[in-house]
């Protein structure tokens, strides 16, 4: 007898989100995850948007309550476990929660974390939480959720009149292969896919950001199932109560990755299991920052290119956006406007001395943060919030921007500056030594040309060039247009360095000889120009577009894609290049990886859509400018500077 699969999320030691979307309605039989979606442009232009019943025991589940769980003693560790079952000829879906033992008390609703955190404060009063629950969360199996489609428009395929080149017919062919399907529904793609691989690690996951370049290349492509399935599930799997080691992070974490798992329900059945890493498995245990502020960014585009806004306008898909901006927003010892992080905790994974105030999580903070603004209902309950964000952003843009960039003058400035001032006028702020400026800098940087530098806090400027964060400083607005129009002249007057043979540099330069034994702790895998440590990564091709587009210079961005695309194909998209020039593949490089090869598809597809490249970048917000966040500007003991950046947007 066939065995036929049913589907559950795996919980260590987590319960779910405050609002979680329910597992999917599981169709077919189980196959190969990674190569059972097959593309119908026509058939699949649909949402998903069929969530099922939830049951629980006897009765539908209270969604402003936590989940009861029974005792079981089927496991070996505490975990809870969401299942569907009974998938047979009548297609009736059921959720189940099952625990391993009762090492918590069981709550039985959302007050008692509510109260811990002040999270009522925020997201329930006059959240209109409960209304029009019962429509949003059953449904009878056969119908799809009226409310999810009203207002749907249209996805349209793009590109329908333009040939596709060979490599972007391979490409395609590559990234439908990556999908993972989750009960019968796509849900995501795979981090690489080479099958000649006998040991994947982690590559075998959907990891948030990863997934960042194929969401994008689907929806251009007009596929928008996948993504709303991704964004709904991944949303599922933010963690509410997580324990790594006894240590409980915030609640509104979300995964690094996922993994669709398939274990035996019984003689007769299988089951397929959402299990999410929140970095108890990752290398050196670090919980992921970006994933959250990707979702967020991920979310508004796919509202932008489906116009479906139905999707965040749900009650848990806001709840979810809030837990995440409530984890971010929270007050700590930290005195800067930027987020505080640890090393490892973003795309530069591992140990690179970005530990502090990085500036790719403060421009993926600063886009979030648009994008929340963008998309949160105004109503009561969320005012305070919509407020928070309007003064973080005020401060993270005129912090970034004042102390974050360097050129030719402002390099000469942090030559002659003293040190050891104590006072509330100081012009170095930060105590930096002028000895800090490295000797490549001063014969490096161009007349007519600056950069964001990577990291700032109390005596310590890194001056490398990240490539990330100065591409979506770019995209998010958060440098002025005369900056941003600056590292695009940069990157022109410097493309041997930064392009090479393969598009495009993480960080530049590398970190040579002591210095990277002491800040990467001697990491074999991040020796000098590999990897982290001044590799080239293709899947910053899309970004690095986006930026162009948005400066007028799509010129740019065609030379690195026109680059890229005679070499990637030929060495099987690679997941990154090694040495100066990028000219080998890295050493320790996955094959066929995902995000490089949908990195390159949704550059094409961006330069050839230019009014839906639009739709993802975002133009200086000028209302932040009037907004001060000094709070002693009335005492007089502080100058306000927010007319000095005015006038630098305005050169």
């Amino acid at each position: 007898m066939a065995m036929k699969p049913c589907c559950r999320i795996l919980f260590h030691g987590r319960n779910p989100a405050f609002f979680g979307f329910p597992s999917p309605k599981c169709h077919n039989p189980l196959t190969n995850s990674q190569s059972s979606f097959g593309f119908n442009y026509a058939h699949n232009r649909k949402f998903y948007s069929n969530p099922p019943r939830i049951l629980g025991f006897g009765g539908v589940s209270d969604r402003a309550r936590k989940p009861f769980c029974a005792s079981s003693l089927n496991w070996g560790q505490s975990r809870v476990l969401y299942s569907t079952c009974n998938c047979g000829v009548d297609r009736g879906v059921h959720v189940i929660c099952r625990v391993a033992s009762n090492v918590r008390n069981y709550a039985s609703s959302v007050e008692t974390v509510v109260n811990e955190k002040n999270f009522e404060r925020t997201y329930v009063q006059g959240g209109n939480v409960g209304r029009d629950e019962e429509s949003r969360v059953e449904d009878d199996g056969g119908n799809v959720n009226k409310d999810n489609s009203k207002g749907l428009h249209k996805v349209e395929v793009l590109n329908c009149g333009k040939e596709e080149s060979a490599v972007e017919k391979e490409a395609w062919k590559l990234l439908q292969n990556a999908v993972v399907s989750y009960c019968g529904n796509p849900i995501g793609t795979v981090a690489a896919n080479d099958l000649a691989d006998k040991q994947p690690l982690n590559y075998d996951q959907v990891f948030l950001r990863d997934f960042v370049p194929s969401a994008l290349a689907f929806l251009l492509k007009g596929e928008a199932e996948i993504v709303r399935n991704f964004l709904l599930h991944t949303l599922q799997l933010q963690s509410w109560e997580k324990t790594v080691d006894c240590y409980s992070p915030g609640q509104g974490l979300m995964p690094a990755s996922f993994k669709v798992r398939t274990v035996p329900l019984d003689e007769n059945k299988l089951e397929e299991v959402l299990d999410p890493d929140f970095g108890e498995s990752a290398i050196g245990r670090v919980a992921p920052v970006d994933s959250g502020l990707w979702w967020i960014i991920l979310l508004r585009a796919y509202g932008k290119i489906t116009g479906d806004y139905t999707l965040q306008e749900r009650v848990d898909v806001q709840t979810g956006i809030k837990l995440i901006l409530n984890l971010c927003l929270s007050d700590g010892f930290d005195m800067f406007p930027t987020l505080l992080v640890t090393d490892g905790s973003c795309m530069i994974d591992r140990r690179m001395g970005i530990h502090g105030h990085p500036l790719e999580i403060q421009a993926l903070f600063y886009s979030a943060l648009r994008c929340s603004r963008e998309m949160l209902s105004v109503d009561e309950g969320s005012k305070n919030l919509v407020r928070a964000i309007n003064d973080r952003l005020s401060a993270l843009s005129f912090h970034v921007r004042e102390y974050y960039w360097v050129d030719m003058k402002k390099i000469n400035e942090i030559y002659r500056y003293k040190t050891e001032e104590y006072s509330t006028d100081a012009t170095n702020k930060f105590n930096i030594y002028p000895e800090q400026i490295p000797h490549w800098l001063v014969d490096w940087i161009p007349e007519k040309g600056g950069y964001l530098i990577g990291n700032l806090q109390p005596a310590h400027m890194d001056f490398r060039f990240f490539t990330l964060g100065n591409l979506w400083s770019i995209v998010s607005s958060l440098g002025t247009p005369r900056q941003n129009k600056a590292v695009l002249n940069l990157i022109e007057a410097k493309w041997d360095d930064l392009m090479g043979h393969m598009p495009i540099k993480i960080c530049y330069p590398a970190l040579e000889y002591e210095e990277w034994r002491i800040i990467t702790g001697s990491d074999p895998k991040n020796t000098p120009w590999s990897y982290h440590n001044g590799g080239s990564w293709p899947t910053l091709l899309w970004q690095f577009t986006l930026a162009c587009m948005k400066m007028g210079r799509p010129e740019l961005a065609r030379k690195a894609v026109d680059l890229a695309e005679k070499r990637l194909p030929l060495d099987r998209w690679p997941e990154y290049y090694d040495t100066r020039n990028g000219k080998f593949i890295g050493k320790q490089a996955r094959l066929y990886q995902t995000w490089s090869i949908a990195g390159f598809l949704t550059s094409k597809m961006l330069l050839d859509n230019p009014e839906i490249a639009s739709l993802l970048y975002w133009e200086e917000d000028y209302e932040l400018l009037e907004i001060c966040v000094c709070a002693l500007r009335d005492s007089g003991r502080i100058k306000c500077s927010r007319g000095a950046a005015k006038s630098q947007i305005l050169v």
